[in-house]
């Protein structure tokens, strides 16, 4: 049986991740879309992202558009790759009968 990712399997990484592995190519999206969407603090969502970008499973770019300060955020091959294999594991469990 697969082994599940242990920094992905948290709920709030997981989701992260799923959101993140939908988009296509190097495509980003910004900060808050992302707290937004998944309904997160600035506070957890920057922890849990933290997490991820030290495990390099995604990249967070912070830039400025005009003077504001903007955080664009993207899963790296190796997040694509490490989500493909928990998703396989769990769909491994839910096999097992």
């Amino acid at each position: 049986m697969d082994e599940l990712d242990l920094i992905i399997h948290q709920p709030a990484r997981l989701q992260i991740m799923a959101a993140l592995c939908q988009l296509r190519g190097t495509a980003q999206v910004d900060f808050t879309f992302l707290k937004e969407l998944l309904k997160l603090t600035d506070g957890n969502l920057g922890a849990h992202l933290a997490t991820l970008e030290e495990n390099d499973y995604v990249k967070v770019e912070k830039t400025f558009v005009g003077k504001r300060p903007k955080t664009y955020v993207s899963a790296t091959a190796t997040g694509k790759s490490a989500f493909t294999r928990h998703v396989a594991a769990l769909q491994s469990i839910l096999k097992v009968k």
